[in-house]
């Protein structure tokens, strides 16, 4: 066992005072197994409940060309039961305790959640450890999970307005590369030439303790919490996983455009998207700034000027990494997206060039010191009332430890969002949010829907 403590003052309130928030530190316990699986540990004994995050470092980006969507397939196939716990037994066991569960896939990471009283912790680590171990690979399951992420996809994407085109479209339209561009969400084509063989594959190559990291945060101690992860995980073999491929980008060059048309919308939308650095990137936390300073709710630059003074814009959302993470949960290029509906009638590219005259304002400048501190400050909080939830807490760290290789990443985003400087925002508007490294999507209401506008 290779472990190592920051043990520091149990607390998750923020205090905002003038620039600067004053806030407790989480206490962090790593652990390493030797079989290379991670644990990190965050004692709250605040209520007699935990939060339980796995996190295993695969998501859109690495799954196999030829089988788009196939991360998205594979999360829905771990609740499909094991030779020793049969479909249904997650669910009944924290379910029936009083707890909840979910997953989720994104660009980087696929996670498994729960929280529950702490009497649940050894039976929940118990079932993890069991579909790490093997699954009930059936045709059966396959079939059926498959038609479950097809039905997703009819509902999410093909039969709603605007879809998900300001993530799947647009992502399209911005990346060069494969692993960020394609539909990570899943294509009808390639959910149905998936076999059981890839199914298992997928399995053996990423579901392995190694690739994988366990955060629980709660009323819980450390030391036991590691005894019982080293108990049902420790004799798991670890297993060589496959050369991460290359996702690094450079900006764009040329400005990007593409006309859509949306047969359930009544009213058309915008998605524009600019290129952004991975997290090794010094601008990095500029941009995270500088999105919520944007595009961060109703006070932001752009609801103010297209919703509220030009009227022009029903709504306007956003931000970087947005809709799918933020800095802490991204580790390659993200795209920081602007969407927002507009009138009928209104000019689509009279909306974007109104959107980029505020950002090269900004460039050209800057922004006041009582602005940036507001939003400063409420990205903070917003960050710590995020943390007051052991399930929250539990999935930052797991996070965090396995893309950027620090759980104590979490204790040190406000003084990195703190560190930010007007000119840090200056800078990182006039590089990266320009029209050359702008894509941008208009989508139209199709003729069926045209005497329905409002």
């Amino acid at each position: 066992m290779n472990k190592t403590s920051k043990w520091l003052m149990p607390a998750l309130l923020l205090l905002a005072l003038s620039n600067m928030a004053v806030a407790q530190q989480l206490p962090i316990s790593t652990y390493k197994l030797d079989n290379g699986l991670t644990l990190v540990v965050s004692e709250d004994h605040s209520s007699p409940t935990f939060g339980l995050s796995i996190v295993y470092h695969v998501g859109f980006r690495l799954e196999p060309k030829g089988r788009t969507g196939f991360a998205h397939l594979f999360e829905h196939m771990m609740f499909e039961g094991t030779p020793s716990a049969p479909k249904g037994s997650f669910v009944k066991i924290i379910q029936g305790g009083g707890g909840s569960l979910n997953g989720s896939t994104r660009y980087d990471y696929t996670n498994y959640i729960s929280k529950a009283p702490v009497s649940a912790l050894e039976p929940i680590l118990w079932l993890e450890a069991d579909r790490m171990r093997h699954l009930d690979f059936s045709k059966e399951n396959l079939d059926n999970q498959r038609d479950v992420v097809k039905e997703e996809i009819r509902v999410n994407v093909k039969n709603k307005p605007y879809g998900l085109f300001f993530w799947t479209d647009l992502a399209a339209l911005a990346f060069d590369k494969w692993e960020n561009a394609h539909d990570g969400y899943g294509s009808f084509i390639d959910l149905d030439n998936a076999s059981i063989e890839d199914v298992k594959r997928f399995h053996t190559t990423y579901y392995t303790p190694n690739n994988a990291v366990i955060a629980i945060a709660g009323d819980v101690d450390a030391d036991r919490v590691y005894a019982l992860v080293n108990k049902y995980f420790g004799d798991i073999p670890a297993a060589e996983t496959p050369p991460r491929p290359d996702v690094s980008e450079t900006l764009n060059t040329k400005e990007r455009f593409k006309r859509e048309m949306d047969s359930h919308a009544t009213a058309p939308a915008l998605a524009v998207g600019w290129k952004m650095p991975g997290s090794e990137n010094p601008d990095y936390y500029p941009l995270t700034v500088l999105g919520e300073l944007l595009l961060g709710g109703e006070a932001s630059l752009l609801y103010q000027k297209m919703v509220k003074e030009e009227q022009s814009m029903l709504s306007i959302t956003g931000g970087m990494a947005w809709p799918l993470g933020n800095a802490l949960t991204v580790a390659g290029p993200s795209l920081t997206v602007a969407f927002g509906i507009y009138k009928p009638g209104s000019s689509a590219k009279r909306n974007v060039d109104t959107i980029q005259a505020v950002i090269d304002a900004l460039a050209q400048t800057g922004i006041t010191e009582e602005r940036l501190r507001a939003v400063k400050t409420k990205m903070i909080a917003d960050f710590y009332k995020e943390l007051a939830h052991n399930l929250n807490r539990a999935d930052y760290l797991a996070i965090s430890q396995l893309i950027h290789g620090d759980a104590d990443l979490v204790n040190r985003y406000p003084d990195l969002i703190n560190k930010v400087s007007a000119k840090d925002i200056q800078r990182a508007a006039a590089k990266y949010l320009t029209v050359a490294n702008r894509s941008w999507i208009d989508r139209q209401i199709a003729p069926q829907h045209q005497e329905a506008q409002p």
